[in-house]
This record gives structure tokens, sequence and C-alpha cells, in this order.
């Protein structure tokens, strides 16, 4: 056996290389990765050389990897029959730290070739990941157009320097020897290695063939990547599988979007829009996300980086080789890039749901009925695609007696008669407390149309989204809305009643007015502009925070004849039957009194 030769790393010092393999990477499960990652472009490399060049592949056309496992030697060894390396390749791409022989072969290739490559390794420093795990690494590797006994073997132990030695090696390619250490036997157990390379390298362009101790080879890639497929090519029952595997959902999908763009920036995406609402969708910290792919090896499974918090319910995967990883491929990079697909897959998916709307208005009652909720968190969180998001809400209408959400801001829009130009919405606890406000009586008599919301987000999304396609949305609860041409008229005697309203109210209400929007009722509280609503106000101090002294304006229906009875009363009768009727307000928007004793007692004094 030749003697060989010891060598120093080129470029980096024992530090460096330790603080590579011991801080690089947060997953030891890496290495494997990276290495078949390395088999891979091997492979790619030699692939397209042979187009060019056919005695290359010679007798050997077959090109794979090969696993094979020993745990009684505590080794996995990964085999490719792909480009090979001489000595000073070796040196340069494995010797020299940081030294990435696929980047110069990309460097190397122009037009079509490279755009058609599958090469993954862009960095030089994946190779390292192994030591990791491994007291030692041999590399023994021939070239394509090298002899037998031109064969180097590569070692070394992860310190400051490595052997080589001229080995003679019979066929063409690269094998990499891993000699585990003690912590990290789990790496040569069939299982274990069998459910990582599935997990990282299902779908590399090569047949990965896993050889146990003990029985027959397998194969346990499919290289055939669904996403990768033209769309006329892919059945629906394939969409339907491939959703399934990835998400652990039992049921189909309500609909997928496959898109490939190519151009100045190149991605592949495929998304899915479950038909059910996954349990721990309101937990906003739970990792969520897509499937990120770097040329069909996988990088991670919750890349939040791609879709807004509100569609965090979309499943899918998303390939591309332009994305800026960091130096260990573990982590996505701020880059303009990495902005410019999440703009592109956030309209494709609103694009999507819009259609589903128009087109499939049964699925969509579906996916409203799971998501809607989380749809409205749109708005405040992506101002740029706000009216877009908005198209897609469904709400309940006054103009309906079902409490079916059915009706659109582009529907109501186009009911509306020339000249008008607001959007009217009451907002409740429940459908019978929106649809039955005192509120919304006068618009109501008028057959003006209010749309009634329930949702505990409501007033919280209202207060982001106050304008749609040029029309302004006006709460009913809110006093702008008292500005009709029915102005009641105020006699001396009605004037009287509500100056002495103001004062035994005081402390309660900012104001008393007469009011033009009650018809049915005697009475209602309303909200300056920009004061929160019962229903938000509520939410609000569950959580702790106070409003101080806000206060309320208290309109008064006065052709009601509760108030005509108020007007015949005086002293403390009047403050007692004043009271009630503040009380009886709070009722009526959902709330409830701060004593509701006293107002029951109240009640059955005035009925008898």
């Amino acid at each position: 056996m030749p003697r060989a030769k010891t060598k120093s790393f080129q470029t980096e010092t024992k530090q460096l290389l330790q603080l590579m393999i011991h801080s690089l990477y947060s997953n030891k499960e890496i290495f494997l990765r990276e290495l078949v990652s390395n088999g891979s472009d091997a492979l790619d490399k030699i692939r397209f050389q042979s187009i060019e060049n056919s005695k290359l592949l010679g007798d050997d056309s077959d090109l794979k990897i090969n696993i094979h496992l020993n745990a009684q030697n505590n080794t996995i060894t990964i085999s490719d029959n792909g480009i090979g390396m001489n000595e000073e390749e070796i040196i340069q791409n494995i010797g020299t730290i940081a030294k990435s022989g696929t980047a110069q072969f990309l460097s190397e290739m122009a037009g079509e070739k490279k755009k058609d490559s599958n090469l993954i390794g862009q960095f030089g420093v994946g190779f390292y990941s192994v030591f990791m795990v491994a007291d030692k690494v041999s590399v023994h590797s021939r070239g394509a157009t090298a002899k037998a006994e031109e064969a180097v073997l590569w070692e070394s132990s992860g310190e400051d320097t490595y052997q080589l030695s001229s080995i003679p090696k019979q066929d063409r390619g690269t094998t990499i020897t891993v000699y585990l250490n003690e912590e990290n036997k789990e790496f040569s157990e069939l299982m274990r290695v069998k459910f990582l390379l599935q997990k990282y390298s299902q779908y590399i362009n090569f047949p990965l063939i896993l050889n146990p101790e003990e029985g027959e080879a397998e194969t346990i890639n499919d290289s055939d990547a669904i996403w990768l497929k033209s769309k006329r090519s892919v059945k629906d029952q394939e969409y339907k599988d491939f959703y399934k595997f990835i998400s652990y959902d039992s049921n189909d999908p309500l609909a997928w979007i496959h898109n490939k763009v190519e151009g100045k920036q190149e991605y592949t995406s495929l998304l899915f829009i479950p038909e059910k609402s996954p349990y721990d969708l309101w937990n906003r910290d739970t990792p969520r996300g897509i499937k990120l792919f770097i040329q069909r090896v996988f990088i991670m499974d919750d890349a939040a980086h791609f879709l807004p918090l509100y569609l965090r319910f979309m499943k899918g995967v998303v390939d591309s080789s332009d994305l800026p990883l960091n130096v260990s491929r573990e982590i996505l990079q701020d880059h303009p890039l990495v902005d410019s697909i999440k703009k592109g897959l956030t309209k494709r998916v609103l694009d999507s749901l819009k259609k589903m709307q128009k087109d499939k208005p049964e699925d969509y009652q579906k996916f409203w009925k799971a998501f809607g909720l989380v749809i409205k968190e749109g708005p405040a969180e992506d101002y740029e695609n706000s009216e877009s998001i908005a198209e897609l809400f469904l709400f309940a209408s006054s103009l309906s007696d079902s409490r079916e959400l059915d009706t659109t801001l582009d529907q109501y829009i186009g009911r509306l008669k020339d000249g008008e130009d607001k959007i009217y919405y009451s907002i409740a606890d429940s459908y019978e407390a929106a649809a039955n406000s005192p509120h919304i009586e006068h618009l109501k008599a008028n057959d003006t149309e209010v749309l009634l919301l329930t949702d505990r987000i409501d007033e919280w999304l209202m207060s982001t989204l106050m304008q749609f396609k040029g029309k302004t949305l006006v709460n009913v609860a809110k006093e702008e809305l008292d500005e009709t041409e029915n102005k009641p008229k105020i006699t001396k005697e009605k004037q009287e009643i509500i100056d002495k309203l103001k004062t035994s109210l005081d402390a309660k209400v900012s104001d008393v007015v007469a009011s033009s929007r009650l018809v049915d009722s005697a009475v209602c509280l309303v909200l300056s502009k920009n004061e929160p609503g019962a229903q938000l106000k509520r939410i609000l101090e569950a959580s702790g925070q106070s409003f101080g002294d806000s206060k309320p304006v208290f309109e008064v229906n006065l052709k009601h004849k509760l108030i005509k009875k108020l007007g015949t009363l005086s002293g403390k009768e009047f403050t007692n039957f004043s009271q009630f009727l503040f009380d009886y307000a709070v009722i009526a928007e959902g709330g409830t009194p701060k004593d509701p004793s006293k107002y029951l007692r109240q009640l059955d004094k005035y009925l008898a």
C-alpha cells in the first residue's frame, strides 16, 4: 500500500474547522442530506458532460447512489457513480474549506444547461457536517476519465490535517465512508437512516438505494416530484394523495394551486387549500408554513417566510434554486427574492379563493366556515392586499331573513342606488342582537341594507377596513350616522325632558340627544367616532385594558311611549326611570346592567 501524504487544510485552521463542525449546523442529521446531495451533484455533472462526451459513462450508465449500513462497525457508506475526482480536485473541493466544486461547475455552465441543472451544493461546506457524527471520514474517488490505479483516498478525523493515498478503485465515482462516533451510532441503524433519506432526499433525480447489513437492497426515493411535473400530466387523485402525504390530513383538499415561475426569478409551487381547520389554528406561535425544497432536496418543514400569517392554514411546497439560505442551508436569509415569492404566492392564493367564491360557492362556504375568521386578520396585516382580502368576506344581511353568511361587499355595492356611498354594518354578539339592534331601525324602515357582524374579531377588523372601493364603511352604533334629513322636531316640553335626562345620567353619558334612527325602540347608546364599540371594549377589558371615563351618547325616541311616560315623572321617580332606560339601552346592544337584579325589580314595578 503506497505511503499516505499528510496535508494541512489550505485556507483555514483547526479552530475554524471545529467552529464549522460544532456551530454551523443545528441538527446532526443534516450530514446525511449533505452527503447525498453531493452524490446527486456528482451524478448530475457526469450526466451533463456525457451529452458532449458519451464515452464518459462507458458500461456504467445506470446512475445511482448506494447507501450501505454496518451497525457492527458503526459505519455508513454513501457511494455514487458520478463524475468522481482526481487528487487535485479532492484537494480543491475537500481540502480547502468553503471551496465548492459545484459552485465552480455552475460558473462554467452557460445558458440553458445551467437552467436545467439540478446541482444542489453552493457553499462547499456541506461535506464538513459529517464531522458532527464521525470520528473519521474517508473519501475514495476515481474521476470519470481516470484509470483504476489513479484513484485517490482522502482521510481525515476533522482536525487540521488530512491524508492522501493512491488506492486503486475499480469503478468510477466516489465512495464516502463515515466512521460514526459512539454518540451517534443511531445513524447506522436501518430504520433511522431510511427515515432521514425519505425526509430529506425523497425527490432527488437519481435512485437512492439503501443496502442493509441483512436483506435485500431497497430503492427508497421517488424521483418523480409531483410539483415539478406539468399540470396537464398530474391527475386529480395524485394531487389529493400528495396533499394527504404532506399534511397528514385524511380529508381531500378543497383546491390546489400549481404554478411555475420563470424568468428573473424561478421557482415552482404547489399549494393546497384544506377543507377543515387544524386544532391549533388559533395558536399564532405554532410553527407553520409550507415545505421548502432546494432543487428537490428538502430544506425545512415550516417555511413561514412565503405566506402571511392570515394564510397560515395553507399547505404545500416551494422549490427553488435561487433562494438565499445561510451557509448551512438551514435558515432563509432576508432577501428581496423571498419577499417577491411571498407576494407572488399570496396573490395566487387570494385569486384562487376569489375564483372558488365565484365558480364553486358551495366549496367556498365550506372554506369560509373553516377559515373565515383567519382571513379577517388580513387587512390589518397585509395593507397592500386589503381590498382583495375584503372581497372574500361573507356577511349576513338585513335584507335576508336568514342568518346565512352569503353577502359580499361587492354585492352590497351592486345594490346601492345612484349617489349612495356608504356601507352600513351592525356589530353584536349574536345574529339576533345585530338584526334587531335599535341602531338600524330607521335604516331598515327605509329598506337600507345593513351587514350583520357577529364574530369577536369583527369590530377590530372594521377599525382597520374603513373603506372599500371608494365606499365608506359605517358602524351604525357610531354618532356620525345621525345625519338624516328627518331631524325630530323638539318642542319646549321635550327639550325639558332631554335636559333633565342629561342631569340624571350625567355620570354615565356624555350627552342626551333626540334620535332620528330609532323607530320602535325608546333609547339607544351611541359611540363617538373614535370610541371602541361594546364588543371590542369587552374583549380589551378582559385582557386588562382600561378605558377611563369614556361615555356614550344617549339617544331618545321622543315619539316612544316610555319617553312620554318619563315626561310625566319628576324627582326621584324621574331619576329611577331614567336609570332604568339607560339599562334598557345597555341590554339592547348586548350588554349587561351593572345591577341586573335592580333592573328586574324596576321592570316588575313598571309592568305592574
